[in-house]
């Protein structure tokens, strides 16, 4: 019969056994379970992947293909996924780009608008657009408010006699109504920049200048030969239109 030494000694072995064969089990059991999480997640962002068009987020150094190992095959994946992520952002750009009501405008276009840019826009000779100063909108406003005045506008100088002969024709000779406004250039206070202004828009650079809504007919000579020829009222209502009406204050006697 063994010793009660013996029976000790072999009960400590058979117990030290057990624990291993416990611990190797439960080792075993743990790397299953987390391979198998390991697999159902990745199986799960996959399928989100799939369905919502959802790019997987690409980490460096991450095993994207859960076969245990961060190899070359790992970096390959990171890199594809890292290009369909560049891909889905540039292709959400569009999308919001293409769907915007409106775009801001190019800031070369705001410039010179409004009341904060300090200055309008025109054009020049070659078509280009240029800044308007505060003096030139000056300008501009003031023509503009006297071609509203009437629609026959005499442009001319109280000193002037081709404007003395040009205000008596239209204003003694005939009866026009509505009657047309005078505007003596060397009495107004804006009357040479009006001037040079007015040379620009009709090419002329001397006074008298008759406008009739905006259109310029000439000056003194031209005015004295439209009478001349009896062809004055027929200019100035075929350029005034039905709001204009025209007729002689008299006849001239015949010699």
């Amino acid at each position: 019969m063994p010793s009660p030494r013996r029976l000790r000694a072999l009960l400590y072995l058979v117990l030290a056994a057990v624990v291993v064969l416990l611990f190797f089990t439960s080792q075993a059991r743990h790397s299953r379970e987390t391979d198998a999480i390991r697999d159902f997640y990745h199986k799960t962002m996959n399928g989100l992947e799939r369905d919502r068009g959802v790019t997987q987020q690409v980490i460096p150094g991450h095993d994207h293909d859960a076969d245990g190992d961060i190899d070359e095959d790992d970096a390959i994946m990171a890199k594809e996924m890292a290009a369909r992520l560049k891909q889905a952002e540039q292709k959400a750009k569009e999308n919001a780009n293409a769907k915007a009501p409106n775009k801001p405008d190019d800031p070369k276009r705001v410039i010179g608008v409004g009341s904060a840019a300090g200055g309008h826009k025109e054009e020049d000779e070659r078509g280009l657009e240029v800044e308007e100063t505060a003096e030139e909108h000056e300008i501009e406003v003031e023509l503009d408010s006297i071609l509203r005045k009437s629609p026959v506008i005499i442009f001319s100088k109280s000193y002037c006699p081709y404007s003395k002969r040009a205000k008596g024709i239209l204003l003694e000779k005939y009866v026009i109504e509505p009657a047309p406004y005078v505007v003596e250039l060397d009495l107004h206070p804006l009357g040479r920049k009006i001037q040079d202004r007015l040379a620009v828009i009709t090419k002329r650079t001397t006074v008298p200048n008759i406008m009739i809504y905006g259109k310029s007919i000439g000056g003194g000579d031209d005015v004295a030969a439209l009478d001349a020829d009896g062809k004055l009222a027929a200019k100035i209502k075929d350029l005034g239109g039905k709001r204009v009406e025209v007729s002689r204050r008299f006849s001239e006697k015949s010699s």
